[in-house]
């Protein structure tokens, strides 16, 4: 019997980008303004407000920047927003980003 030769493929590509380390989490939300940043696609209007309620309970002094003051993160003026978004968030003087994305 002749033996059956397989050619075998990695299943993942290459990476094509190089990573970096993700910022440390932030243990103590109190005093600290948080960003937040919407597509305007599923129900930030609903969540984000629920956000503000839980996390202001939990950490009293927390600030909020509302999605509203930096417009919808897609759409056609998208890369223009996006390339003056940390000059934006600086100054707001956000410590923290929440983005919501839709589904």
């Amino acid at each position: 019997m002749a033996e059956t030769s397989y050619e075998v493929l990695w299943p993942l590509g290459k990476l094509t980008y190089e990573t970096t380390p993700l910022a440390h989490a932030a243990q103590d939300l109190r005093g600290k303004t948080i960003c937040e940043l919407w597509d305007w696609v599923f129900r930030g209007e609903e969540i984000f407000p629920t956000m503000r309620e839980m996390l202001a309970r939990r950490y009293p002094g927390v600030k909020f920047v509302d999605y509203e003051v930096f417009g919808n993160t897609h759409g056609p003026d998208e890369r223009e927003r996006i390339a003056k978004l940390p000059e934006r968030l600086r100054e707001h003087g956000c410590d923290l980003v929440v983005s919501g994305v839709g589904n």
